[in-house]
């Protein structure tokens, strides 16, 4: 599987760029946004055609899968610590069902000793971030661990091969798709070149 995650600042033309690469195939679309208030989150997907929200999984304001039809929500690290380990009161409020629910991790042997049942884990960084300046990657090795993980960090067409071999079972991709001069072409690249090794 692919994750795309959504660049924290606003770029120009994102969502007709959005909208294009759903029509390209992506179909786990990350909407991070952490500078983002409630309003700039609802104004955000109403931006976005009702069709793809079933591929839209919210990291901020997980209330707004109870107003519209998204995929599922993702915990960052500190917000599973402080949620999840108080146990399931959390999720009350939230319909859940049929929903997918996943996070964040940095280190391998957290990931691998995490007790709650998430559908896949992020775990970064593999190799050094192309969106993130100074953070250097770690080339984790996961093929000891029986949970979906998916790498993130430095993932481009050239570092897909090695992070299938690395044990990861999908790839998650920022600054590969959003920081190159056509984000189109470069999610396309990107696919065929993960169909390729996996």
């Amino acid at each position: 599987m692919i994750v795309l995650i959504a660049p924290e600042n606003d770029i120009e033309n994102e969502i007709k760029i959005l909208h294009q690469l759903f029509e390209k195939g992506l179909e786990f679309y990350h909407f991070r946004k952490p500078y983002k208030n409630y309003e700039d989150h609802v104004l955000y997907l109403n931006q976005i055609d009702k069709k793809y929200h079933d591929r839209i999984v919210v990291h901020y304001f997980h209330e707004l899968i109870n107003e519209f039809n998204l995929k599922g929500i993702h915990f960052q690290e500190q917000k599973r610590r402080d949620v999840l380990e108080n146990g399931s009161q959390y999720f009350i409020s939230l319909n859940m069902i049929g929903k997918t629910m996943s996070s964040s991790f940095h280190e391998p042997e957290e990931l691998d000793s995490c007790d709650i049942e998430f559908d896949y884990h992020l775990l970064s960084p593999v190799f050094s971030s192309i969106s993130k300046k100074g953070y250097e990657g770690k080339g984790f090795d996961v093929n000891h661990i029986d949970k979906m993980i998916i790498g993130i960090g430095g993932i481009n067409d050239n570092t897909i091969k090695e992070t299938i071999q690395l044990g990861f079972q999908g790839i998650g991709v920022l600054g590969g798709v959003w920081n190159t001069e056509n984000p189109i072409e470069s999610f396309k690249n990107i696919k065929e070149e993960y169909e390729k090794s996996i």
